[in-house]
């Protein structure tokens, strides 16, 4: 394990001339916060030495030199609000927060971009993009808390990731601080381009662990003026996930094609204090498709509503859209309220190994005892399955969900899935990652962070070790 210098009182100095000190934060009561994520397993808290609010990109860059000529672990942060521990500075040292470089800089609705600072919240953007006219496609279900700068460092997916894709299907270009603390632009307002590496590329989904993002150009597009959500309710797992492939194939190009189980719905319901349509015993598929003419709208809608009525749905109900995607949001913070003991996976699998991986994925939760909840972004295979402690004993928890853990893995990774679909490793799955990625695959990527960060001080302790 490597070892890193603590800061020390003349380091507090120094990042006091950097940043201010209104901009520093070294009292314990005020770290508390900034020692984690939304993962509630505590083997994930670590208490940072300071917490450091840069307001622009010089300072962050400052903030960097000055780490690596002191040998301090910096982690870069954004809102907090992810699920796996990436934000958590598991070697103490530095949290860079960069909630207060926080402006939209540029909106060009005749270019369709628009230029922004990483502490601005997505849904700030949606906003901006929406009074434009336009569409900012990245869409996490955490959209009114999460920074833009946390989902491209971890190329965050959500709602309309089926259509659109991932946060990097968004960025033109990013500007970075590099773990030496150089500044430079990768990327740029171009729709094709084959001068060397991609290395914006790169720096997406990296969570943080080759460079600092200081601002983004990411991508507009025109609104389509005619939408509509449809929620499809069907009696159990199996017909609802066996009707997300003949969706896709059918044409119907979905926007959202989002499932919530039984388990989910009601959690939902109680959590918000609201009803819902055969909460009983649904199970649902809330489907959104765009259009640009209502002629092409309800061809859609009836080829939806075929599909479905074919595959054992119980219900097609054009829903109060406001109502259902409000409880398909609050499936994390529901889950969260009931019971602090409990573990957020989120493994992708091929679309067509759907069906049976929830199967596998729901079965080996009842093998150890746990109670599983599940919601996905179903059309590109995203299972977020909620492990929930069930008949588990607080005490046998931390044993209990590695086991759990790894059989679900097993099995994910022998039809071709992977770990995350959007959560990232973090440190919460970094021994997963060295257990199950390709040993050829995870020595690249170490090679590549000790090329870029050779001091290893940025975000150490996620996605992998070095030594």
């Amino acid at each position: 394990m490597k070892q890193y210098n603590k800061c020390s009182e003349g380091i507090i100095k120094d990042l006091i001339t950097i940043v201010g000190e209104k901009n520093v934060i070294t009292d314990i009561a005020r770290l508390a916060p900034y020692s984690q994520d939304e993962v509630t397993d505590e083997r994930f808290h670590h208490l940072p030495e300071a917490v450091v609010f840069p307001e622009n990109r010089e300072q962050v860059a400052q903030i960097i030199r000055l780490a690596n000529r002191e040998v301090i672990p910096v982690t870069p942060r954004g809102a907090g609000t992810g699920l796996a521990a990436g934000a958590a500075p598991m070697y103490g040292g530095i949290v860079l927060s960069l909630e207060k470089m926080n402006r939209i800089v540029e909106v060009n609705s005749e270019h369709l971009y628009m230029v922004v600072e990483p502490g601005v919240r997505t849904q700030d953007i949606q906003k901006a993009a929406s009074d434009a006219g336009l569409l900012y496609a990245g869409d996490p279900s955490s959209g009114e808390n999460c920074l833009i700068g946390g989902n491209i460092a971890t190329n965050a997916g959500g709602n309309k990731a089926v259509k659109y894709g991932t946060t990097r299907h968004q960025v033109y270009s990013v500007e970075v601080v590099t773990p030496t603390g150089e500044i430079t632009e990768l990327g740029g307002l171009l729709n094709k381009s084959t001068s060397g590496y991609c290395l914006e590329q790169l720096i997406i989904g990296s969570e943080g662990t080759l460079g600092v993002i200081t601002q983004a150009t990411i991508k507009l597009m025109p609104l389509k003026i005619y939408k509509m959500d449809f929620l499809a309710v069907f009696p159990d797992a199996e017909t609802a996930i066996g009707s997300v492939y003949k969706l896709m194939k059918a044409g119907v190009d979905p926007t959202s094609l989002e499932y919530m189980d039984n388990e989910a719905i009601n959690v939902c319901a109680r959590y918000l204090k609201e009803s819902y349509p055969f909460q009983q015993e649904g199970n649902y598929l809330i489907i959104t498709v765009e259009s640009d003419t209502e002629d092409e709208l309800d061809a859609k809608a009836v080829r939806i509503d075929e599909i479905c009525n074919c595959n054992g749905a119980i219900a097609m109900l054009v829903p109060d859209s406001k109502k259902i995607w409000t409880a398909r949001r609050a499936f994390g913070d529901a889950n969260r309220e009931e019971c602090y003991i409990h573990s957020p996976e989120d493994m992708v699998v091929p679309v067509k190994q759907l069906p049976y991986a929830m199967k596998q994925f729901m079965q080996i939760c009842r093998e150890h005892q746990a109670l599983g909840r599940v919601v996905a972004h179903a059309g590109d295979g995203n299972v977020h399955l909620t492990i929930m402690q069930g008949q588990i004993c607080a005490e046998n928890w931390a044993a209990k969900i590695d086991e759990i853990v790894n059989d679900l893995l097993t099995f994910t990774y022998s039809i071709g899935g992977r770990m995350s679909g959007e959560h990232g490793v973090g440190s919460k799955r970094k021994k997963w990652m060295h257990k199950f990625a390709d040993p050829v695959q995870l020595r690249m990527m170490q090679a590549i962070k000790q090329a870029l960060d050779p001091v290893g001080i940025l975000n150490p302790g996620t996605i992998f070790e070095l030594e």
